[in-house]
């Protein structure tokens, strides 16, 4: 049989499992709206600190619905990534391998506006914060026209 415990605490769209992991955490489950999709979400808080279930959810949607100062540069990269249309990026060195130095072979790499340059390949990881920064309200507009509003709302 299971040995099935009352849960810790119960609030709108969290509860928290009354079984300790290490001193005060504890699993914390999540029931939130993003997108007008529900979903679920679980984490560990320590119930020392009683805003930490509160912090969680709210870093849960601050990822999820793309709030961009809560992204970190690697995540930008990677929605950067994600957004640029297979014609606008490709792998360094898999189509012309003397093109690239060999320690940037297998890097990504994205098509960008050089200004008087005109239009180069240029390796993700190289953009600057300002280039990416720059890069973010686009694809901020484009999730939404995918997913609908941002209604992160408890369940």
């Amino acid at each position: 049989m299971l040995g099935l415990l009352p849960p810790l605490f119960q609030r709108s769209g969290m509860f928290g499992i009354s079984e300790y992991k290490a001193g005060n955490v504890t699993s914390v489950f999540f029931a939130i709206r993003i997108r007008e999709r529900e979903r679920w979400y679980h984490g560990f808080c320590d119930l020392s600190d009683k805003r930490s279930p509160d912090a969680m959810r709210a870093a849960i949607i601050a990822h999820e619905t793309g709030a961009v100062d809560s992204m970190t540069r690697e995540e930008k990269l990677e929605a950067i990534w994600s957004a640029t249309h297979a014609d606008f990026k490709g792998i360094a060195g898999e189509a012309n391998p003397d093109a690239w130095p060999p320690e940037h072979h297998g890097k990504r790499t994205i098509l960008v506006n050089a200004g008087g340059q005109g239009s180069v390949l240029m390796l993700l990881e190289d953009l600057s914060d300002e280039e990416i920064d720059s890069r973010m309200p686009a694809i901020r507009a484009r999730n939404a026209r995918r997913g609908g509003g941002n209604d992160a709302e408890p369940a």
